[in-house]
């Protein structure tokens, strides 16, 4: 039977991280008064997007009085998004979804003032992307509308949009070094945001209404508007989350090949690209993908890959770029060589930092090799995973997320030997018939944690440990290949660092619940030991149990628990590693470690 009134809500905690979660377990934030207004009323027929525009956004730095958009005169620079790739018309892949930046020239209207407007949306996906940003508040804008379908029913959600200038820049989508303003131009960081909400899957959208105006001061202004699709017919079988934005090489008219390791098989690949958290776009000349020989050398001669049938493609700031398909067998199970080709030189990108597998690099002006079947020319090596997130292929029965910290990411695992637990649990997968074979995506981050973040997420930084879990989570969860199911084992840096038990359980709650409103499983995995690692003091080891505790006895908020703790543990000496476990740091296990934890898991638990 299909649901007709259901209401989801969209929240902001730990410093802007975006909630979707059923109104039985609406956050604090939910109750204020801005979330509390009410789903606007029938207005028009509904209209595309654009013919609603009423607010202008965007000026020329030479005639700035031509924009308006925060009502004291004050705007975009129409240069600064030109210069990140945000060109009129241009469509941004942001997070799985497809936003088209609005078509107006600078100084023409180029966005709505959110009042209650109904606007044409089509398709059936898994949620809606608006592009937004508030202004007049000096926090977040926060409203109510409703989803229509096709089927006569509809939901209600709740829109928040960061504002304009002093939002968070960890969840924006581009940040612009100017505005614009009657006295002249100003240096200062402006943000824009792609926020997603939840709908209900398999149900045709027919049309949006939008929230209606929060405030006399404020505005939530609404660019873009997409249906999120997903990947029907591929699984995710292999990616990586961009951990920072370091500086590197400088790198011109060179060629990357990267290595990677597969989980599931199938016929059919394509790569997915990211531009995440840069300033300016990034030049693709060309890319191929071959399995690997051995070293840099491919066993055979590499596949060109292409995007919209050209054989490169420029990314903008901030944005995603996916491959055609390509008719291609992928074994399960296997090395990669992915190779880009960046002919344009290129002094900060951003990266995975901890990869545990050694990459490779031709020489500066050495041109494009990815046509190369030998290794000759790749005389560099790489210890990170530039721009490359994620390697899909065709068919299969999706995929399980690990979202995690430096133990999933592999630290201190054995180099080239892919002996991380996610990999040890894909080969479990692979080698069975018992549950559908998922492919596994290993989405942990060294460094990492779950209430703050290490990167800040704008600007080049030394520090890799990115964004925190929830304000990676629609990024690296949520919008990832075919994602059936999470599992969720983080923690254990937050309570090192000071973070207190109430902060992280809070954490935990809203990736659990932002992940079930998406339709994805949740299974939670308690926090290992870490006695004997310099920081992991007793005060340490009980915020940790605390936060165990929860996770044991949670309430509901997972729908399966892995108990790592229990797995990797000392019997005899319960806050610290058995010794066979240990790296040796006494906080990451080894290649035994590792293994016991994805042999201890009851597969079945990973089925939606």
């Amino acid at each position: 039977m299909l649901l007709v009134a259901r209401r989801w809500t969209i929240g902001i905690v730990a410093g802007g991280a975006a909630v979707a979660i059923a109104a039985a377990g609406t956050p604090a934030l939910a109750q204020t008064p801005l979330a509390q207004a009410s789903a606007p009323a029938t207005r028009t027929e509904p209209l595309p997007l654009e013919r609603l525009f009423d607010n202008t956004a965007v000026s020329d730095d030479a005639r700035p009085s031509e924009a308006d958009f925060d009502g004291s005169g004050q705007s975009l620079s129409a240069q600064d998004l030109s210069a990140a790739g945000w060109t009129p018309g241009r469509t941004l892949a942001l997070d799985g979804a497809r936003l088209t930046w609005p078509r107006s020239a600078a100084g023409k209207p180029d966005n709505v003032r959110a009042d209650g407007q109904a606007v044409r949306l089509g398709g059936r996906g898994d949620a809606l992307s608006f592009l937004v940003a508030g202004t007049g508040a000096g926090g977040d804008v926060t409203g109510t509308g409703t989803v229509r379908y096709r089927d006569g029913g509809s939901t209600s959600y709740t829109l928040t949009a960061p504002d304009w200038r002093s939002g968070p820049l960890s969840t924006k989508a581009v940040a612009l070094p100017h505005i614009n303003a009657p006295g002249g131009q100003r240096t200062e960081k402006v943000r824009l945001y792609a926020v997603t909400v939840p709908v209900e899957r398999g149900r045709e959208i027919a049309s949006v209404v939008l929230p209606r105006d929060p405030w006399p001061a404020a505005d939530l202004h609404v660019f873009a508007a997409a249906v999120r699709t997903p990947a029907h017919g591929w699984t995710g079988t292999w990616s990586a989350s961009t951990s920072g934005y370091p500086a590197v090489g400088p790198w011109t008219d060179q060629t990357l090949r990267l290595v990677v390791h597969t989980s599931a098989g199938g016929r059919g690949i394509r790569i997915r690209l990211a531009n995440t958290f840069a300033a300016a776009p990034v030049r693709i000349g060309h890319a191929s993908v071959a399995v690997q020989a051995s070293g840099a050398a491919a066993d055979g001669a590499p596949r060109r890959l292409a995007f919209g049938g050209r054989p490169g493609t420029r990314i903008p700031a901030g944005a995603e770029a996916f491959t055609d398909p390509l008719d291609l067998p992928v074994p399960a199970d296997t090395n990669l060589l992915v190779s880009l080709h960046l002919p344009e030189r290129i002094t900060a990108a951003p990266v995975h930092s901890r990869t545990n597998q050694v990459s490779y690099l031709s020489a500066a002006g050495s041109g494009d090799r990815t046509g190369d079947s030998g290794a000759e020319a790749f005389t560099g090596s790489l210890a990170s995973w530039p721009f490359l997130t994620g390697v899909d292929t065709g068919g299969g029965p999706g995929s399980v997320v690990a979202l995690g910290d430096s133990i999933t990411d592999g630290d201190k695992s054995t180099v080239d030997a892919n002996r991380r637990w996610p990999d040890v649990l894909a080969r479990r997968l692979q080698g069975q018939s018992e549950v559908p074979r998922y492919g596994v995506l290993n989405h942990g981050i060294s460094a990492n944690r779950i209430v703050t973040d290490r990167y800040p997420g704008d600007g080049v930084s030394t520090d890799t440990g990115g964004v925190s879990a929830q304000h990676r989570l629609d990024r690296d969860v949520l919008a990832q290949t075919g994602a059936r199911t999470v599992v969720v084992f983080e923690g254990v840096n937050d309570v090192r660092w000071g973070a207190s038990p109430d902060q992280v359980i809070a954490g935990l709650r809203a990736i659990a619940e932002r992940s079930r409103a998406r339709g994805l499983r949740v299974v939670g995995a308690t926090i290992a030991p870490c006695e004997g690692f310099p920081d992991c003091t007793p005060e340490v080891d009980a915020r940790r149990t605390a936060v165990n505790a929860f996770i044991r006895e949670n309430g509901g908020a997972f729908d399966a628990v892995l108990d790592f703790d229990v797995v990797i543990r000392d019997p005899e000496r319960p806050q610290r590693m058995l010794p066979e476990y240990d790296s040796g740091d006494h906080l990451h296990p080894g290649d035994a470690g590792l293994r016991a934890l994805a042999e201890s898991i009851d597969l079945r638990k990973l089925m939606p």
